[in-house]
């Protein structure tokens, strides 16, 4: 799998922006009200959250613009549960209102990088990078646009993406364990070391199984010595990454 340039994931972050936008732009109140595909969450939690990790992303950046270090949520994480929880029964006018404002201030921070030295600069998410933080913003766009449950679902990721996170929850598979990918007519992919399990379907519906979410095209399979078998169970996503929820 080949490593995504700042180039093409500043590219990406504007497209998961554009969609995520163009989906809420067309949420009746009922709408938000409604249950998404995230337990105990309506639409509106995601959206709360969605408006959440673009400003809290931007600060990351803001602040390492200035060579600081910054929390990722004001109050940790209590603080960003708090946040979303006073935020998620806003109307849906407000919940446009808000999430515009933090993707565009999202996305200026961005763009405002200088070409090399500024996606390598030092931020407090998961001790990383910028472009760490830009990663997981992808992840974020992307993964509970599914989650909104309005029409888009893990079926229409890229591959790009879907290989994106084939590398990044790795670390979801358990010690002892190898996963070996095998997406329909595409070179497969080996996760672990250990007993071997041979997860086969579309590309798209291993990487949302892999995401802990619910494939939606229904190919997924799991084998072992060429017999079927139950999918594994996997680890927590990686410790420090939102997008677990």
């Amino acid at each position: 799998m080949t490593a995504i340039t700042p180039e093409e994931l500043l590219e990406e972050l504007r497209r998961a922006a554009d969609v995520v936008a163009g989906i809420t732009a067309k949420l009746t109140e009922q709408d938000v009200k409604a249950h998404s595909a995230l337990p105990g969450w309506t639409r509106g939690h995601v959206l709360a959250h969605l408006a959440g990790i673009s400003n809290a992303m931007a600060r990351q950046l803001e602040y390492a613009a200035r060579g600081e270090t910054v929390e990722l949520y004001d109050g940790g994480q209590a603080g960003r549960n708090k946040a979303i929880e006073m935020a998620a029964g806003h109307s849906a006018d407000a919940h446009r209102a808000d999430l515009k404002a933090g993707l565009d201030r999202a996305l200026q921070a961005f763009d405002s990088l200088e070409a090399d030295s500024g996606w390598q600069a030092p931020i407090a998410y998961r001790g990383g990078v910028v472009l760490d933080g830009g990663l997981a913003l992808w992840r974020e766009l992307v993964i509970h646009t599914a989650d909104l449950g309005a029409g888009l679902g893990p079926e229409t990721w890229s591959r790009k993406f879907c290989e994106h996170l084939f590398d990044f929850l790795a670390a979801r598979v358990p010690p002892g364990d190898k996963l070996v990918l095998q997406p329909l007519g595409l070179p497969p992919v080996t996760l672990g070391g250990g007993r071997s399990t041979v997860i086969s379907g579309m590309i798209t519906d291993i990487a949302a199984w892999l995401a802990g979410r619910e494939p939606s095209l229904g190919s997924l399979r799991a084998s072992a010595a060429a017999d079927g078998v139950d999918l594994p169970e996997l680890l927590p996503w990686p410790s420090g990454t939102p997008a677990a929820r």
